[in-house]
């Protein structure tokens, strides 16, 4: 396969990765978002528990989708035995990580 024919195949699964990865986020927050006026119609406290529960998750998902994008950049490179591209991938997932890190930890 050419390599311009691969570079296309790579644009299209990280262009899925972030469509459909950004329907599943929307979908979260919009269930959470329906589930939390539903428990303040209906009264119920759970029901706000788990709406608040999913939109927290549908923001974490959309916050992750970038990682995601650069972790699977990283797998690519490594199976192309493109080493530079590779080290550059994990040096910015390592800053990322970091940056996890030191958000947790202040």
């Amino acid at each position: 396969m050419s390599e311009s024919v691969e570079n296309e195949r790579l644009g299209r699964v990280l262009a899925a990765l972030l469509r459909y990865g950004t329907w599943a986020a929307s979908t979260l927050i919009a269930i959470g978002m329906l589930s939390g006026t539903a428990s303040r119609i209906s009264g119920t406290a759970d029901a706000g528990t788990l709406g608040y529960g999913l939109m927290k998750t549908g923001v974490a998902v959309l916050i992750m989708l970038p990682v995601a994008r650069v972790l699977v950049l990283f797998g690519i490179f490594l199976c192309r035995r493109d080493l530079a591209y590779a080290l550059i991938s994990a040096c910015v997932l390592a800053i990322l990580g970091f940056g996890v890190w030191i958000g947790m930890h202040s």
